[in-house]
């Protein structure tokens, strides 16, 4: 059985999916890599970042299994995640079970 996605996530510890298409409030999104299926429900642009799990205000982003930011505010399953509401991180918060996580850039 052939099946389309239309978000990606590649580690289980993720709490962001990546968009594939540009997503509009009600449409389910199928996760490649994972069995999940979410409902959304704000307007996600191709390429960014839609939330799989319940965010907590000041709680870290996972993307491909690292910590990407902190989110600024409360972000519910389905909700775009992007600079309106994560913050970088600051030198003291780059160090995730005591290892450094070293820019590419």
């Amino acid at each position: 059985m052939n099946q389309t996605f239309n978000a990606i996530k590649l580690n289980e510890l993720d709490n962001v999916a990546v968009v594939l298409k540009n997503v509009e409030p009600g449409q389910l999104l199928t996760i490649k890599g994972f069995n999940e299926k979410i409902l959304v429900m704000k307007n996600i642009p191709y390429g960014h970042k839609v939330a799989t799990s319940h965010i907590r205000n000041n709680e870290r982003i996972i993307k491909y299994g690292e910590c990407m930011g902190i989110s600024t505010a409360e972000i519910l399953p389905g909700y775009h995640v992007h600079v309106f509401n994560v913050r970088g991180l600051k030198e003291e918060e780059r160090y995730v079970n005591n290892e450094e996580h070293i820019s590419t850039q």
